[in-house]
């Protein structure tokens, strides 16, 4: 793997946990258990989403929408599945999946105009 990729993932990886993590946070969770949960799902999906991106717009030129589409609605899935499974207060977790995932998807987005 090349260093750009390496840093993109790195880079992607830890605003993500942050992010999501925070967005846990401010939803007035508390259970340790289902936010160490939110940390390990995001640490399995988040590569894997980056680097099919990566593959698929830098190496295939694909578009970046139609590419990122997908990739966050599998994200989402997987970690509304995750949560349902294995968390112990997610009333609605694909919901909160969707909502954490365009709390840090958003934020992600406006950092990027301003970096």
């Amino acid at each position: 793997m090349n260093r750009a990729l390496l840093a993109a993932l790195a880079k992607s990886l830890i605003l993500t946990l942050v992010l999501e993590m925070g967005f846990f946070l401010l939803t007035c969770k508390r259970n340790k258990r289902d936010l160490l949960l939110v940390g390990a799902v995001n640490i399995v999906t988040n590569p894997v989403v980056v680097l099919l991106f990566w593959l698929s717009v830098f190496h295939a030129d694909r578009n970046r929408a139609v590419v990122m589409a997908p990739l966050e609605l599998f994200a989402v899935c997987a970690e509304g599945y995750y949560y349902k499974k294995y968390g112990q207060d997610f009333k609605r977790p694909y919901l909160f999946s969707a909502a954490a995932n365009a709390f840090s998807f958003g934020i992600g987005v406006l950092l990027q105009l301003f970096i």
